[in-house]
């Protein structure tokens, strides 16, 4: 034997382990989503099903995948955090504007990374992601439109190639999605809004497509503020709101034939 001992060869299991893994930490395969069957994976992959197997054990363990009924899927492995933080945020109305006032934080250097570092394929998926906002522009229901949304934002910090930035803002995009931060339907249905949105989302993309960093930056930063300044003005509406319900159900909480109440002269 060798004084510098053995050179132990790589399992095929491990590689396939590796590989996978790799492809889970670039966000090419996505928290949730659902692998091929085994024989169709091996075949794409072009290994064997008994080491396709191994590697994917390998992962499970790692707590990178999880096997159901139904098939193997990327595990949703922020969800430790992410789960009791939604309840922790959801009690308090305040943290919307605590959320956004980080988004920010991050979004124009989001932008910034993009225009410099996006492939062609990158912005291939961007413009994809704009005509399909166009066209759900144009829709009664804004769902389809909040939806691209959110995917636009996910293919920018994707664009960027910082993979600690995309877990973890997909991992805050997911549960904006499920409205935890607020409710993207009334900012949608506000009056005029929806078309400043577009207009932004266009003017975002366009920057980063045409590799204007500072454009991009500002312009990223600036839409967040906006959608900040807009909640705003939802939740202050929505307390006046309150207030005249109020005023109009007093009479549930008097006696008016015995009231003398006046206001002074």
């Amino acid at each position: 034997m060798s004084r510098h001992g053995s050179i132990k060869p790589v399992k095929l299991a491990e590689t396939i382990a590796e590989h996978l893994e790799s492809l889970i930490l670039e966000g090419v395969l996505r928290p949730g989503e659902k692998l091929l069957p085994e024989r169709e994976l091996a075949l794409k992959l072009d290994v064997s099903r008994p080491s396709l197997r191994e590697g994917l054990e390998k992962l499970e363990a790692r707590g990178l995948l999880v096997t159901g009924r139904s098939g193997i899927y990327i595990a949703q492995f922020l969800v430790p955090i992410t789960d009791p933080l939604a309840s922790l945020l959801q009690s308090n109305p305040n943290t919307s504007f605590d959320y956004l006032e980080f988004r920010s934080l991050i979004e124009g250097d989001a932008a910034a990374l993009a225009t410099q570092r996006a492939t062609d394929l990158d912005r291939d998926t961007i413009q994809q992601i704009i005509t399909r906002m166009k066209l759900a522009h144009g829709q009664d229901d804004p769902s389809e439109e909040a939806d691209s949304d959110a995917e636009l934002h996910l293919a920018i910090y994707e664009a960027a190639h910082n993979v600690v930035m995309l877990h973890m803002m997909g991992a805050l995009s997911s549960m904006l999605r499920i409205d935890v931060f607020y409710k993207r339907g009334r900012l949608y249905s506000r009056q005029g809004v929806r078309d400043l949105l577009l207009e932004q989302h266009l003017a975002i993309a366009g920057a980063v497509l045409a590799g204007d960093v500072e454009v991009a930056r500002h312009l990223a930063k600036e839409h967040v503020c906006f959608t900040f300044r807009t909640l705003h003005e939802i939740r202050d509406d929505d307390a006046r709101r309150e207030v005249s319900l109020r005023r109009i159900g007093r009479s549930e909480l008097i006696d008016s034939k015995h009231s003398n109440f006046r206001f002074p002269a």
